[in-house]
């Protein structure tokens, strides 16, 4: 079936909702949108979005277990027939950085992975995710496969995948977000014969960026000094569905309600 589906990362629910996030809902014809780093308990969420609970959009949430951080969440225009949160390792199960919904056969994901520190535990916990999850991802695309059914893991990945992806590449080759074991994870992933594929680059492949995130610090925005780390990862045939990859970055900072833009793509 065609769908929309956008990504974003709110950077707290209840600030986007203060800074206009709800007037995009007003306007997306996204049919599911992936939201990120909401930062907030179940009820918390329920309350920020009530205005759109109202207009109609389900919600189901994968809340974090620690206050103020991570979460993630599937906003959607149908009720999902079923919903599944962590990714099978017991570390993370209550860590709010993965939910999944299907609609019809489409299972639409939720993720937002550990952003890391180098030199720090942060950079250990990202690293023991990524582990986690390539497997998780490989044992996910082989039921999708013997399903017959498709599957879009989009989200806020913290990995910068290659140059093109990031303005200021040369100063951040030692930073976490673009080191070589990063960035190799990534290509894993994406193989010639892996079964996910970069929607948006597939899309888009020859132009640096579209940027996704930019620091609230100095002039990153107004500069397009970005960073593209919000994926829309899916299995081939769906892949193959995307006919067009939106980044909506705003037209000026001060219209801005998160330091994200989301990211659409339209599935034929």
């Amino acid at each position: 079936m065609p769908i929309t589906v956008s990504t974003v990362n709110v950077n707290g629910i209840r600030a986007a909702v203060r800074k206009g996030m709800l007037p995009w809902l007003e306007a997306t014809d996204a049919d599911v949108i992936c939201l990120q780093e909401t930062r907030a308990n179940d009820g918390e969420l329920t309350k920020a979005l009530a205005p759109a609970l109202d207009a109609g959009w389900h919600l189901a949430s994968a809340e974090p277990s620690a206050k103020g951080r991570n979460g993630v969440a599937l906003l959607s225009k149908a009720a999902p027939d079923a919903i599944r949160t962590g990714i099978g390792a017991a570390e993370f199960v209550d860590a709010g950085r993965y939910i999944e919904g299907d609609f019809g056969d489409i299972t639409v994901a939720s993720l937002y992975l550990p952003s890391g520190e180098v030199g720090t535990e942060r950079q250990d916990e990202k690293e023991r995710f990524m582990a986690a999850f390539a497997k998780y991802l490989a044992k996910t695309a082989k039921a999708a496969k013997s399903d017959d059914r498709d599957v879009v893991v989009c989200g806020d990945w913290n990995i910068a995948h290659t140059e093109a992806d990031l303005k200021a590449w040369k100063t951040n080759r030692k930073n976490s977000g673009f080191l070589p074991e990063e960035r190799e994870w990534v290509t894993r992933l994406l193989a010639e014969k892996a079964p996910w594929t970069d929607v948006v680059r597939a899309l888009h492949p020859d132009v640096d960026g579209p940027y996704s995130w930019w620091s609230y610090r100095g002039k990153a925005f107004d500069n397009d000094a970005g960073w593209r780390i919000d994926y829309q990862l899916a299995t081939s045939d769906l892949a193959e569905r995307a006919k067009e990859a939106n980044t909506e970055r705003a037209e000026a900072y001060d219209q801005r309600w998160s330091d994200h833009a989301p990211v659409t793509v339209r599935y034929r």
